[in-house]
């Protein structure tokens, strides 16, 4: 029996984030499917396991309880999983971190597909993502993070916010090349760190998958053909 139900779409995005820090940590998953999220979320809000408005949603089998919402998941997970920092100070970076990736995806979406791109809107938007990047590298530069070793805040060995960090940029990079031009400029730092994360035995095993499993899909629907189209990525 697995140890946890994910509820996420046939899609790697948010729900990539929680893929990845289970796969880290050496645990099982059942991938609930499309059509049970969608039961879950058009059911009255008193019959779902934990009111939410949209996945990803965990079930941890064994403690029986239910968790929605990307980063709280992950902050559960890496409680529970002892994989976050000793102290007060970095658990609250490794947060913020998290939120911030969620924060960075919400506006790669246009919030969720609140609007399209257009060549215009995505020109007006690159100095935004540019700066989102140097977030990232001047964090790993604070705390010791360099060219080819060190992690995002400091340690031993990756964290969750170096496995965050890895899947927010080499998911995104792998199917946009132009974001992937743009970051490894921008932020060459955390692009290496990326790198070296995503090559983790477990996490390749997965990027694998996502890749067989989904194919070049990103967040789906009509906005990822919005951002394909200004990118010019097929």
């Amino acid at each position: 029996m697995s140890d946890y139900d994910l509820y996420y779409w046939s899609a790697p995005f948010r729900g990539q984030f929680v893929r990845a820090v289970m796969a880290h940590a050496g645990k099982t998953w059942t991938e609930c499917g499309d059509a049970a999220i969608s039961d879950l979320m058009e059911g009255p809000v008193k019959n779902m396991p934990v009111a939410f408005m949209g996945p990803p949603l965990l079930i941890d089998k064994k403690a029986d309880i239910a968790i929605a919402q990307m980063p709280a998941i992950i902050f559960y997970l890496g409680e529970t999983l002892n994989l976050l920092p000793d102290t007060p100070a970095l658990r609250a970076l490794t947060m913020k971190i998290i939120n911030d990736a969620n924060d960075v995806i919400d506006e790669l979406t246009l919030d969720g597909g609140r609007l399209m791109w257009t060549k215009t809107r995505w020109r007006e938007f690159i100095p935004r993502l540019k700066k989102w990047m140097s977030i990232w590298e001047e964090t790993g530069r604070r705390h010791g993070l360099k060219a080819h070793s060190g992690f995002l805040l400091g340690g031993e060995a990756p964290g969750i916010a170096d496995i965050v960090t890895a899947i927010l940029w080499s998911t995104m990079s792998d199917r946009f090349p132009e974001i992937k031009s743009i970051f490894e400029k921008a932020a060459p730092m955390t692009a290496d760190l990326t790198r070296r994360v995503a090559d983790l035995p477990a996490l390749t095993k997965l990027a694998a998958k996502a890749r067989k499993d989904y194919g070049d899909a990103y967040c789906g629907g009509q906005i990822e053909a919005s951002l394909r189209k200004v990118l010019g990525a097929k």
